[in-house]
């Protein structure tokens, strides 16, 4: 949840040759504006259609446009910089959503038009090249593999596995325990893993625990494990989340925060490393 000015879920991964946006929830164009353009990502992979994990594709989308469409006003704002730059109009970013999405993603977008036939009104027939995928789903993203795993959630949700010559990660997207788990996460040097309750959730609706995400990596064999995806930002309960997660991996656990960096590349570890 958006809590302590953090955005929802949504993930920046770069290899040598490709830049990945995992997820797109609240928050995430103006987090994404700090640190590179839209107009820089490769790809977009929505995990499910939950609003904390696509909302903000529809603000992402008009940035890719605005550019474009402001040129319609330029002689309004000569000094923009942006506008002064002879660059050609970005091409469509690809996007994967479940399927199902398009229609989903163009039925958010009408809620919020522009009017006046604005090129605004096209994010998800300009600005993305929408794509649908269903579980089991594989592609490449410049150098890097992308494989999508059906995961158990309320929502039909696919964790995506990411291969580059450099390195490895797992995304599990929101998920409860499921044996489909460890094939996504074999052996990759990184597990991002959503791990939003205290207890194992006994329910239908799917999510992990700490202590559940710590299982699965250490059953998978992954190098290190990053905790995500939690309603709170109070300090010593993440804290708790990262004990319980140690308690059962022994590799190198880390709580995700805004702007936190990960390298997902082959590591030798020690016992300072897993605890440090």
């Amino acid at each position: 949840m958006p809590s302590a000015g953090q955005c929802s879920s949504s993930y920046l991964v770069e290899s040598s040759a490709a830049r990945l946006l995992l997820d797109c929830g609240p928050g995430a164009a103006a987090a994404l504006s700090a640190v590179a353009r839209p107009s820089d990502l490769d790809a977009v992979i929505i995990s499910h259609l939950h609003a904390d994990h696509c909302y903000d594709l529809l603000p992402v989308g008009k940035a890719l446009l605005s550019v474009r469409s402001y040129r319609n006003f330029a002689h309004l704002v000569p000094t923009l910089p942006e506008l002064a730059a002879d660059e050609a109009p970005a091409p469509p970013v690809p996007l994967y959503v479940p399927r199902g999405g398009r229609e989903r993603l163009r039925a958010l977008a009408e809620l919020f038009p522009v009017g006046g036939a604005s090129l605004l009104d096209q994010t998800f027939d300009v600005a993305f090249d929408v794509r649908e995928y269903d579980a089991g789903a594989s592609f490449a993203v410049g150098d890097t593999s992308v494989e999508l795993h059906g995961l158990r959630h309320v929502a039909p949700n696919c964790g995506t596995r990411l291969d580059s010559p450099t390195g490895s990660l797992a995304y599990t997207g929101d998920t409860g325990m499921t044996g489909d788990l460890v094939p996504l996460v074999r052996g990759v040097d990184l597990l991002l893993s959503e791990a939003t309750l205290e207890l194992p959730d006994t329910t239908s609706h799917g999510h992990l625990s700490a202590t559940e995400a710590a299982a699965v990596a250490a059953e998978g064999g992954v190098g290190q494990l990053v905790l995500t995806h939690f309603a709170t930002a109070d300090q010593a309960w993440l804290d708790a989340r990262r004990a319980d997660a140690l308690r059962i991996f022994d590799g190198p656990v880390h709580v995700a925060a805004p702007r936190r960096q990960f390298a997902a590349r082959p590591q030798v570890r020690s016992a300072a490393d897993a605890r440090g």
